[in-house]
């Protein structure tokens, strides 16, 4: 007798092969078999009209710190993720000299907006190396499985001191022989890859740029050197491709033997570097490279409200004393008070802030109840205004006081060049890209993209109005079989008998995305945003469910994955 059997669902196995209803067994938490007719069971599921889908693989999370105190790691356990890998963009917490672990939380807190605070509070340190930092992970049970990866930032710190957090210092023979060293004892113990920062949007909360941003063909090809003799992992790298990077890194990826994993999306300073760099992709794998780009489901886009990290009245004079009144009493004195209103909106301070808000109104639009993520330019607020007589300043202010002082301005900045999600799908369809991009656990204050997977399949297979929609098949591959499939993880992203049972039973007519909503619910009250979901009827990892009618079960089965 089957443990459980999933009954008359729409199966899309994450193979990319048509929908079609089966049903679903599974037996000491993997899949015993997929079909019709699969005998008796000591929990049966009524599937029909639910989708059936294998768990979400999210490779691209933030989640290092939170994974040491957070069991349910949200909010990716709200959207059907079964699988989470972190360390991404060269930023994280091992190898960690005792001592220095204000460097760290410096670095992370400005690459990845995560409070400092935060980060102090909640880690417990109780590592140096980063096999000890694997080891206090698989002390931790979750609500879905964890892979971490070595971050670059953190290794070469380690080796190098404090020289290590200028991009522009070189290490000597002994330290680059120091980082091979360590890197290849994080891969045998179990990281799932190396990842590297080479963009200059990341910088610490000090200012200073990512370490890694110059990194010379040595210091890389130590890190490939590592991951060619332990014969495991992946390298992962953000990138701005600049003349000649993606030649480097080709080389890394050829010495090491091993994959690689870039993130793609468009930039509105080289609108198509974006396609020039794919392009390099499809040559590279031509020449026998197994490297991916990873993508986003929409644009990359800020959220300014008046309890996020930016609003765009947070420079005024009369903002001051309204920063520091809690958010009711703060939406109170604005809605009783006109005349301050009416100031913030004319009494404008001439300074770089005020500069770049008055440009970015223009692609910069109300998040209405509607979650409208591709807007028509003509609903930005430069345009509203100009078609009113009106300010889009005082649209600005209009909508934040929304929902009681809750209201929220979108504002995309990548992936949103030609003014909709045209490159996206361009993006999405191609067969050399997986998902990615979601960066959930970080930019908690601005950004809200780890509602990824859901948001993939209501918009790209059902909604999308402005341009052509993907198959639904398409999209869970995508999130399931590719994803997994770059980091070797080939026991999960796919509904077939002897694999993980890890699954989503999913109400693809209701699925949702419900309104992103500050929370205070990180260690010292730190502040985040987040989104959660509506249609996830159940979700099993191993077998055990974790996810019942959207509301978490406090199943805890996931562990950590070792490469």
């Amino acid at each position: 007798m089957h443990d459980i059997l999933i009954q008359g669902g729409t199966v899309v196995d994450g193979t990319g092969a048509p929908a079609a209803q089966a049903d679903v067994a599974v037996q000491g938490g993997r899949i015993a078999a997929v079909g019709h007719d699969l005998g008796a069971a000591q929990r049966v599921i009524d599937a029909r009209g639910l989708l059936v889908t294998p768990g979400f693989v999210d490779i691209h999370t933030h989640y290092d710190g939170q994974a040491t105190w957070d069991a349910f790691l949200t909010p990716s356990c709200w959207h059907g993720v079964t699988t989470a890998v972190f360390g991404n963009c060269g930023v994280g917490f091992a190898p960690v000299r005792p001592g220095s672990t204000d460097y760290l939380i410096n670095l992370m807190e400005g690459v990845e907006d995560i409070p400092g605070t935060v980060l102090a509070e909640g880690i417990a340190w109780s590592w140096e190396s980063f096999p000890q930092y694997l080891d206090a992970l698989e002390g931790r049970h979750y609500a879905m499985d964890i892979g971490a990866q070595l971050p670059h930032a953190a290794l070469r710190f380690y080796a190098m001191g404090d020289r290590g957090a200028d991009h522009r210092e070189r290490p000597t023979n002994a330290e680059l022989d120091l980082m091979g060293r360590l890197a290849e004892a994080a891969l045998q113990a179990g990281a799932l890859g190396i990842t590297t920062s080479r963009t200059i949007k990341h910088r610490a909360r000090d200012g200073s740029y990512t370490p890694s941003l110059t990194a010379a063909e040595p210091e890389l090809f130590a890190l490939a050197g590592a991951l060619r003799r332990s014969g495991k992992g992946v390298l992962e790298v953000n990138s701005d491709f600049g003349d000649g990077d993606f030649e480097i890194l080709q080389a890394a990826a050829e010495a090491a033997g091993r994959p690689m994993s870039l993130l793609l999306l468009q930039v509105d300073n080289a609108p198509g570097l974006w396609r020039r760099t794919l392009d390099q992709i499809h040559a590279a794998r031509r020449a026998g490279l197994d490297v991916t780009g990873q993508v986003g489901a929409k644009s990359i886009g800020v959220l300014f409200g008046f309890e996020t990290s930016r609003n765009p009245f947070d420079n005024h004079p009369a903002w001051a004393p309204l920063a520091t009144l809690s958010p009711r009493a703060r939406y109170e004195r604005l809605r009783d008070d006109v005349a301050l209103r009416q100031r913030l909106v004319d009494e404008r301070p001439t300074d770089a802030l005020t500069a770049w808000f008055d440009q970015a109104f223009r692609r910069s639009f109300a998040l209405g109840p509607a979650l409208d993520y591709e807007p028509e330019a003509s609903q930005s607020l430069v345009a509203r205004a100009q078609r009113d007589g009106s300010s889009p300043w005082a649209l600005a202010l209009d909508a934040l006081m929304a929902d009681e002082g809750k209201g929220l301005l979108l504002h995309p900045f990548e992936n949103y060049s030609g003014g909709d999600f045209g490159v996206v799908h361009q993006m999405l369809a191609d067969s050399a890209t997986v998902m990615g991009l979601g960066d959930a656990g970080a930019h908690v204050g601005l950004i809200c993209d780890g509602a990824g997977p859901t948001y993939l399949l209501k918009h790209w297979a059902r909604d999308r109005r402005r341009g052509p929609k993907l198959p639904l098949e398409l999209l869970v591959k995508k999130q399931t079989l590719d994803t997994a499939a770059v980091y070797g993880l080939h026991d999960r992203g796919v509904l077939a008998a002897g694999n993980k049972a890890d699954i989503n039973l999913i109400d693809f007519g209701v699925l949702d995305l419900l309104p992103p909503q500050v929370a205070y619910d990180l260690p010292a009250g730190g502040r985040r945003l987040l989104q959660r979901a509506r249609g996830y009827r159940h979700t099993f990892v191993s077998g055990v469910e974790v996810l019942r009618d959207d509301e978490l079960t406090g199943q805890t089965p996931g562990r950590l994955i070792r490469s």
